[in-house]
């Protein structure tokens, strides 16, 4: 199972918060959401593995007022169910790590 997550929050720039266990989880990142586009809602499958992006459910924006897009690549059972936005918006910001981990972190200057 592999989760690579990547966000911004109030006052700090893009950063992965979960890194899937790649050492390099940009590169994985990119290789997901190659030709993916830059449309605020995607969930694109390719093989066993998920990029998904949406922005935050609760509408939260960063400093400059942009509103806080979540961005996921998911593999193996991570991925299973995921066929759609809503899917992976329902499967994956119910876990505690997304949701709950982002609701401690967001407002912080330097998240840990």
């Amino acid at each position: 199972m592999s989760v690579v997550w990547a966000t911004r929050g109030k006052t700090w720039g893009f950063r992965f918060l979960l890194t899937g266990g790649f050492a390099d989880p940009l590169a994985e990142y990119e290789s997901a959401f190659a030709g993916a586009g830059e449309e605020p809602e995607v969930c694109r499958r390719t093989g066993e593995r998920v990029a998904l992006r949406f922005p935050d459910p609760l509408g939260r924006t960063d400093r400059a007022g942009r509103v806080i897009p979540h961005e996921f690549v998911l593999s193996g059972p991570s991925a299973e169910g995921v066929d759609s936005v809503e899917d992976g918006r329902r499967l994956v910001w119910s876990r505690p790590e997304a949701a709950d981990e982002f609701e401690r972190i967001w407002e912080q200057p330097n998240p840990q």
